[in-house]
């Protein structure tokens, strides 16, 4: 089991100065609350658009409570209370035939509700694709357990936070986003056997796992079943491929000649697979 870690402070340093922050106000309350009796006030909440809908609309499909935050309200006239953050997933509660939602009460004024929804919508920290992923892997996402698996066939590894390309190590990338794709797009056997290409050829070629690459590979393994069907045989011929000097001329081939770099690699691996492994005619 994965070790729990604490809430730890001592990274800030000194660099936080508790005496010149403002009070922290009143203790807020936790309590349900009726979704009839919130409300949005639109002179700082968002108008719901098309982003919005989609939003909640993905809320309500797969709505748990284990992934409902409480609501963010103030007290207004009338027994009702203003939303500050939580507009979506509230909306998508009610969609759900849901009465109540929980929420934590502040004490704010209009001004002050504003502040709060400015600070809570701006400083929230994005989470990166790969967090994303190592989220997803850990609660067993299909779709995650099948793009570690694949890759763990090719000895490769999805970084858990960026890596710099010249610290990385043979099979580490951080790619995630896009080794989804082409795994979807041109299914497992040929995924392997193109990351194969780099992990098991001149000594792993470390920071080479990268998007433009490994889709250049699928395109070239895909159009030509030949290349692949005898991966030993395909890895001996790739040990000849230099997959940086390669990266560099597809580079400077798209910018001299306005092209893209995944096509001025898909012509540098097809050529040289073709002098290596000549089709039968």
């Amino acid at each position: 089991m994965t070790e729990l870690r604490r809430i730890d402070t001592k990274p800030f340093g000194g660099r936080f100065n508790g005496a010149s922050a403002p009070e922290v106000g009143a203790a807020p309350m936790l309590q349900w609350i009726a979704i009839a009796s919130l409300r949005i006030d639109p002179s700082y909440q968002r108008h719901v658009l098309r982003a919005g809908e989609k939003n909640i609309l993905a809320i309500a499909r797969k709505f748990e409570w284990a992934k409902f935050a409480p609501v963010i309200v103030a007290p207004v006239e009338g027994g009702q209370f203003a939303i500050i953050d939580g507009q979506h997933r509230t909306t998508a509660a009610a969609l759900r035939g849901l009465k109540e939602v929980p929420c934590q009460v502040v004490t704010a004024d209009r001004r002050k509700q504003a502040e709060a929804f400015a600070a809570v919508n701006g400083n929230v920290t994005a989470m990166s694709s790969l967090q994303l992923h190592a989220a997803r892997l850990a609660s067993g996402e299909p779709r995650a357990l099948a793009l570690t698996e694949a890759c763990a066939a090719a000895d490769v590894t999805i970084c858990r936070y960026p890596v710099p390309g010249n610290k990385m190590k043979p099979g580490e990338t951080l790619a995630v986003g896009v080794l989804n794709g082409l795994l979807e797009k041109y299914g497992r056997d040929v995924f392997v056997a193109a990351l194969s290409c780099i992990t098991r050829t001149r000594q792993g070629n470390p920071g080479m796992i990268r998007a433009q690459i490994v889709e250049a590979l699928c395109a070239v393994l895909e159009a030509e079943p030949s290349f692949w069907d005898d991966t030993k045989r395909l890895i001996k011929a790739m040990q000849t491929f230099d997959f940086p000097a390669a990266f560099n001329a597809a580079r400077a081939t798209a910018v001299n000649d306005g092209g893209t770099i995944g096509d001025a690699l898909v012509d540098a691996i097809g050529a040289h697979l073709d002098a290596k492994l000549p089709v039968p005619k």
